[in-house]
């Protein structure tokens, strides 16, 4: 396909703020004969952006195409080896894309933490991207690589040691950064659609809901995002309480479709969940509670509030918009830590690190979609050989760990 086809890769929502951002470090990363090319709706805005990206970008071609124009985005989709998206929210607007990229065969990364989406399209297109050999992969940001790589990266190393499948395995988070507006626009999307069809409610709350075979599931009993409890409950070498993790929902499915479309080599006792440190200070259980409380006090408001049209304009109001996000320096100035720590079957334990600098929503997002869009583009015979809708992990697995270290992230497996 790669000699075929006119560009290895296209960033498709280029004049975005994360769009800018993932093009940035592409002019840096991307090697000297990378043929990279910028697509958006307006060839006036990819202009400037081609321009402010210096001589490194100079070369790289413009493609406008809009996100409702199905014609545009299959002529798109048949001239490039990968498309990284950045247009969301992807359940509004990302349907179209995927559809151009299963029926030509081509590779997609994009940032998607909406599993409205992913389910739909899964239903409607795993099926032809298996038959033409595209690889769909969502989530390809701070949502949800470091929690899909850390488990696989833990499974190789239990099977590299020969200790058992896994068990009990939970990530803690600790980081600096705040939510981009197009996170908080993605949850608005979804609670939107669920208010049309209270139906889909049920993939939001199920925890297999992206499961790639439902007779497959594991039958492990309960399994909850909610958190609240010391962290020393979850490895002794812990100190202070943990919160329930905003992203938990989301990252949680992911990591659990991995292990379906890997033929469930985690383990059917697989048991997986995702909290962040509320800190070590006297006041953490308090921080810890509200911190639980507000979430489900949000979620619920945000429901509420998208069901009629005077609650999505005060939305409109009061919410970071879509585009929007921190300066440089605020953004330079975050970081992220996630541990995620296993016990398998013969009683090992084992601690997954994965850390990066830069706020995780922005810039660190945009190292981890850019690596990954490479990785599709140019790493094909180091990747597992799936096609399909698929994760970052059973898409590109290995070969993405050491991109990602190589562009200076830390991705270690310890013994404990």
């Amino acid at each position: 396909m790669a000699n075929k086809r006119e560009f290895d890769l296209i960033l498709f929502g280029a004049t975005g703020f994360v769009g800018k951002l993932t093009a940035q470090y592409l002019a840096g990363a991307a090697p000297e004969s990378a043929r990279i090319a910028l697509a958006g709706r307006s060839l006036d805005k990819l202009t400037i952006v081609r321009t402010e990206l210096g001589p490194a970008a100079a070369n790289w071609e413009l493609v406008v195409a809009d996100s409702t124009d199905q014609a545009a985005l299959d002529a798109l989709a048949a001239r490039t080896t990968v498309v990284v998206t950045t247009v969301g929210p992807y359940l509004r607007y990302g349907m179209p894309l995927v559809a151009a990229c299963a029926k030509a065969g081509t590779h997609y990364a994009d940032l998607a933490g909406e599993p409205l989406f992913i389910r739909d399209a899964i239903d409607r297109f795993h099926d032809e991207a298996t038959s033409t050999g595209a690889k769909i992969v969502n989530s390809c940001g701070y949502d949800s690589i470091p929690s899909d790589l850390s488990v696989y990266q833990l499974y190789k190393r239990s099977a590299a040691d020969n200790t058992g499948e896994l068990e009990q395995t939970t990530l803690v988070a600790w980081l600096k950064g705040g939510a981009s507006g197009g996170t908080i626009d993605s949850g608005r999307a979804m609670m939107e659609a669920i208010a049309k069809d209270s139906s889909k409610g049920a993939v939001l709350a199920h925890p297999y809901s992206l499961s790639p075979d439902k007779s497959m599931d594991p039958d492990v009993g309960w399994q909850s995002d909610q958190a609240l409890q010391r962290a020393g409950s979850i490895d002794s070498s812990l100190d202070g309480w943990v919160a329930t993790f905003m992203m938990a929902a989301h990252n949680t499915k992911i990591v659990r479709r991995t292990n379906g479309l890997l033929d469930w080599v985690y383990g059917k006792n697989f048991r997986y969940r995702e909290v962040m440190s509320a800190g070590t200070s006297p006041a953490a259980p308090l921080i810890a509670a509200g911190i639980a409380g507000g979430i489900v006090a949000t979620l619920t408001a945000g429901a509420v509030l998208s069901r009629v049209s005077a609650g999505r304009r005060l939305l409109d109001r009061v919410l970071p918009k879509p585009g929007t996000g921190p300066s440089e320096k605020t953004r330079a100035s975050g970081w992220f830590t996630m541990k995620t720590f296993t016990r398998t079957t013969s009683g090992a334990k084992y601690v997954a690190t994965f850390a990066g600098t830069g706020d995780p929503g922005y810039q660190a997002t945009a190292v981890l979609l850019g690596e990954s869009g490479l990785c599709l583009a140019f790493d094909g015979d180091k990747q597992p050989e799936l096609a399909g809708i698929l994760t970052p992990a059973s898409a590109m697995g290995d070969a993405l760990t050491d991109r990602l270290r190589a562009a200076g992230m830390t991705i270690e497996v310890d013994r404990t």
